[in-house]
């Protein structure tokens, strides 16, 4: 039967290995049996911009990719928050589509929208603030006019402040927010609803005026590879 597999939240860098051996294992076996393959955001660690497509490792997931959309699975990217430089030369050298998040698709008969979900997570003020900083047009501008490296180790900086800070945060304003979740559903006239960030994975239900709407969080593969198998029968999480 005919599927699409939804992935998120790799986080891919060279300093990961095993996550790498994964990834590429899913890449000829699993991914290749699917019609398409949907990224919702944080394939890589971090991305400084499409200027570093040469690096070996970052060539290596790009051949990855290049190779599963040349076998025939189509492959769609959507910027995550630690990845949002992604651009047009990163997904042509993949052979893949970029997304606007979020996007409403029908996926085998039922309205599903997909994104990464940061934009969910609204009661981690600070974070939703540097959000709006770093998607700010003239800041990307300025940020990516600076040298590959700076770039970089200015972004290795905002990493180590990040793991620092989540340290202190209470753990729950790091979730989505039940009412940013219902307007988004009401928004899109109550789709079911698929995304990742949170690195919480599950399956909820949620009444919104007086509709169900299913909302999957994908996995986030630093602990537990998986993939969201879709098909005309339903979704299902897929293990490997």
């Amino acid at each position: 039967m005919s599927h699409t597999l939804f992935i998120s939240d790799l986080h891919l860098s060279a300093g990961h290995p095993r996550s790498m051996e994964v990834f590429q294992r899913f890449i000829v076996t699993l991914a290749p049996q699917a019609e398409a393959l949907y990224i919702l955001g944080d394939l890589f660690e971090y991305w400084a911009g499409d200027d570093d497509l040469d690096d070996p490792f970052h060539a290596r997931v790009i051949s990855a990719l290049h190779g599963l959309a040349a076998h025939g699975t189509v492959v769609y990217l959507m910027h995550g928050n630690r990845d949002l430089l992604m651009g047009d030369a990163l997904a042509q050298a993949c052979h893949a589509k970029l997304l606007p998040d979020p996007t409403l698709l029908d996926l085998y008969g039922t309205p599903t929208l997909i994104s990464h979900g940061d934009t969910l997570c609204i009661d981690d003020v600070e974070y939703q603030k540097f959000r709006a900083q770093v998607h700010d047009a003239a800041f990307q501008r300025n940020f990516l006019a600076q040298p590959l490296t700076e770039r970089k180790a200015y972004i290795e900086m905002l990493r180590r402040q990040s793991t620092s800070a989540k340290q202190t945060k209470d753990n729950s304003i790091m979730d989505v927010n039940d009412d940013a979740v219902a307007a988004l559903l009401r928004e899109y006239r109550y789709p079911r609803l698929i995304h990742g960030h949170t690195h919480r994975p599950n399956r909820h239900e949620h009444i919104v005026d007086g509709h169900s709407c299913v909302r999957w969080v994908l996995s986030d593969w630093d602990q537990k590879a998986a993939a969201l198998h879709c098909d005309a029968r339903g979704c299902r999480v897929v293990s490997f």
